[in-house]
C-alpha cells in the first residue's frame, strides 16, 4: 500500500485520482481549500487537510503536518486557467492568480516536500499541460495559462537535481471533460486519471526530469 499526497483535489481530475487511489487500497491524503471540497474527500475515505496553494504559507503548515510520514506518491494537481490572448495585456491580477496557483504554489511544494518524497525514493508529478510546450505554440489564446505552464515545466526540470532520490515529472492529463477542459474535451476523466495513476506507477529513474503524457508517451519536445 503506497502513500499517496494529492495537492489540489478538490473536484475534477485530483478528486477522480482520489477517487481512484482510494478504491484502489491505497493512503490517499489530499487537500482542498473549502470545507465542501474536504467534505468531498472524506467521502471517498481520504484523509482531507485544507490548504490553499497560493499562499506559502498554508504550504508550510501542510509540511509540518505531514512531518515524519512517508510519502510515496505526490501529485500536484491544483491550477486555474485564463482567458484572453496577446492582442491585449493581461490583467495583473488575473496573471498573478494563474502564477500563483501553477507556479508559486508548486515551486513551494518542491521546497517543502520534495525532501519527503525523495527520503522515501517516491514520485513527484505536477500536472501541466501541452498548452505550454514551446515547441508547439501556434497561437496565443490563453497566452497566460501557456505561460504558467512553461514555467512549471522549467520548474520541475530544475528541481530535480536538488532531490536525485525522487522521481519527478510533469504530466499532460489530455484535453479532458472537467471544469477546465469544457464539455467538448474527448477524454473521460476517469480515462484520463486511470493512464496517469498508470504512468506514476511506472515510472523509473530514466524519466527523471521528463513529460510524459496520460497515455505513457513521452513529449520529447518542450
Amino acid at each position: 500500500m503506497n502513500t499517496v499526497l494529492l495537492l489540489g483535489a478538490s473536484r475534477g481530475i485530483g478528486l477522480e485520482l482520489a477517487r481512484q487511489y482510494a478504491a484502489s487500497g491505497d493512503r490517499v491524503i489530499a487537500t482542498a481549500r473549502a470545507p465542501e471540497g474536504m467534505s468531498r474527500l472524506e467521502a471517498l475515505g481520504a484523509q482531507a487537510l485544507r490548504l490553499d496553494v497560493t499562499e506559502p504559507a498554508s504550504v508550510g503548515a501542510l509540511a509540518g503536518q505531514l512531518d515524519g510520514q512517508r510519502i510515496d506518491i505526490a501529485i500536484y494537481v491544483a491550477g486555474v486557467t485564463s482567458r484572453g490572448d496577446a492582442s491585449a495585456p493581461p490583467a495583473r491580477p488575473a496573471f498573478d492568480a494563474v502564477m500563483h496557483a501553477n507556479v508559486l504554489g508548486a515551486m513551494q511544494v518542491i521546497a517543502h516536500l520534495g525532501p519527503a518524497v525523495a527520503a522515501a525514493g517516491g514520485r513527484m508529478g505536477f500536472v501541466s499541460s501541452a498548452m505550454g510546450r514551446i515547441a508547439t505554440a501556434d497561437d496565443s489564446h490563453a497566452w497566460v495559462y501557456r505561460a504558467s505552464k512553461a514555467a512549471l515545466n522549467m520548474a520541475v526540470v530544475a528541481a530535480q537535481s536538488t532531490y536525485p532520490g525522487a522521481i519527478m515529472v510533469c504530466l499532460h492529463p489530455g484535453w479532458v471533460q472537467t471544469g477546465m477542459g469544457g464539455a467538448r474535451a474527448p477524454l473521460a476523466v476517469p480515462e484520463s486519471c486511470a493512464g496517469l495513476r498508470r504512468v506514476m506507477a511506472g515510472l523509473t529513474p530514466a524519466d527523471r526530469g521528463t513529460f510524459i503524457q496520460y497515455d505513457g508517451q513521452r513529449l520529447d519536445t518542450w
